[in-house]
């Protein structure tokens, strides 16, 4: 193990840890429910913008996205930066009128928000199976990202990272809640953007500067250095789908969406705004293009997704790669920290207490269950870590895909569209996750777009044919009934 590479890691952790205490002691004093899953909606602009940017940032931002851009160039770097309004489209869309229905009908979950919306006890099951199962893929592949980081960087082998990584947040996560989340959340933005800044002034040096890195480039191979990118894999439908699923379709994320009832006022929403979308801008474009220019000083890495942790250790010495290697573990942590917060809300507020609504004023109760069922899903995430299967990053893709398949439309046209009822949201909810889920498995192409495309389509197709056969219950009927 390299000890100076693990000192800055270690006082990251422990400064984790700290924050969770306080969130601990903090969430003593409120409600339960709201204050364990909802932080008492008290978030700042600040730290509203940086849990919903580190939310949405994870391993593939700053492994797999860098390994595109080393493979395929600087294009790949402009394609990267069609995620930058992530954070505006979100809020933009979502923001205001989501967080105003949600105190109107005093909401924790989004599933909560659905069934006010619909009322519908059958679509509240739907979305929250769907829910666990894209979860749990998703946060087992970021538990294998988190611990081979750790393995690749500072020599620690594969179980004991997976440990240390596994356990870390799943005690921060059970006892801190909501609040120890958006804060370790606000210091994880925090470190990727130093982490982020210091790795690209480094590269830009270590290849000796812009031109020179851009003409090692040009040598290797020209197409590295144009915007349609080597292999010339930037195609129309290429683009669109990419667009769709890492931008656009994010407003359908459950664990992006919550965030959007959690601020403060509209002041806070309005800075989140702004801030987020500064702070995605430099994480997007910084470590895209360190990925990019790293070629220039890697040119024979056989695995592209490398480049960045042997960059790390190349052009970066030992402290300052520490610092460094705390960032893409903060991109991990603060996704899985989200998702895992949402699966346990999950649990409790829209299964368990819909078959035991008398339970809600048991908060005592509540809150064991709630540290319970966080740490075992921590448990069982760490047992379908410990042996990783191979390609396991389609299993994290598939469950992103399907979750935006089965959340966004039922989402974005229930605040919308008065006239949506319950049958649009079934039909929509069920033929996303089963078009998405065939198209994927069977590796089925729509005139070369990604299976996100056509599954958003179809959905939207089945909500309206749902909507139409189905009864027409306007919004406002849904309200007096909820």
């Amino acid at each position: 193990m390299q000890i100076e590479i693990l000192l800055p890691l270690i006082g990251y952790l422990l400064l984790v840890c700290l924050l969770s205490i306080y969130a601990y002691h903090r969430r003593q004093k409120g409600e339960f429910l709201h204050e364990y899953f909802l932080g008492n909606r008290s978030m700042g602009g600040v730290v509203l913008a940086m849990t919903i940017t580190a939310t949405y940032i994870s391993a593939s931002s700053f492994i797999g996205g860098p390994g595109a851009a080393y493979k395929y160039g600087l294009g790949w770097v402009l394609l990267a930066l069609i995620q930058v309004p992530t954070i505006w489209l979100s809020l933009g869309v979502l923001g205001k009128k989501f967080a105003i229905l949600a105190r109107r009908y005093n909401a924790v979950t989004l599933n909560d928000m659905l069934y006010a919306r619909f009322q519908s006890r059958l679509l509240v099951w739907i979305a929250s199976i769907s829910l666990l199962i894209a979860f749990f893929g998703a946060m087992t592949v970021q538990f294998i990202g988190g611990a081979r980081l750790l393995e690749t960087a500072a020599n620690i082998p594969y179980e004991i990272g997976l440990l240390i990584f596994g356990i870390t947040i799943a005690l921060y996560t059970a006892f801190g809640g909501f609040r120890a989340s958006v804060l370790n959340d606000t210091l994880q933005g925090f470190v990727m953007l130093v982490g982020t800044i210091i790795l690209l002034v480094a590269t830009i040096h270590k290849a000796g500067g812009l031109a020179a890195a851009t003409e090692t480039l040009k040598t290797i191979d020209p197409k590295l250095i144009t915007p349609q990118g080597a292999d010339n894999i930037f195609s129309i439908p290429f683009m669109f789908s990419f667009w769709i699923l890492v931008c656009f379709g994010v407003i359908g994320l459950p664990h992006t969406a919550v965030r959007c009832i959690s601020y403060k006022n509209s002041q806070a929403m309005h800075r989140g705004i702004i801030i987020g979308t500064i702070v995605m801008a430099i994480l997007m474009l910084g470590m895209h293009l360190a990925g990019a220019l790293g070629r220039a000083i890697l040119p024979d890495l056989t695995i592209p997704d490398q480049v960045i942790p042997t960059l790390m250790i190349t052009v970066l010495p030992p402290f300052a790669a520490g610092i460094f290697l705390a960032a893409p573990m903060a991109a991990i942590m603060s996704t899985i920290n989200s998702q895992l917060l949402q699966s346990s809300a999950t649990i409790i507020k829209d299964l368990y207490l819909n078959i035991a609504p008398e339970e809600i004023k048991k908060e005592k109760k509540l809150t064991w269950i709630s540290s319970a069922s966080t740490l075992i899903l921590g448990a069982l995430l760490l047992l379908a870590a410990w042996h990783p299967p191979q390609m396991i990053i389609w299993l994290n893709l598939l469950a992103f895909g399907g979750l935006q398949a089965v959340f966004l439309w039922p989402l974005i046209l229930g605040l919308y569209w008065q006239r949506a009822n319950r049958f649009g949201a079934l039909s929509s909810m069920i033929l996303g996750a089963l078009s998405y889920t065939l198209l994927t498995v069977f590796d089925v192409k729509f005139l070369n777009f990604h299976p996100i495309v056509p599954a958003l389509l179809l959905s939207l197709i089945a909500f309206l044919i749902g909507n139409v056969v189905g009864e027409k219950k306007s919004l406002s009927t849904s309200i007096k009934t909820s």
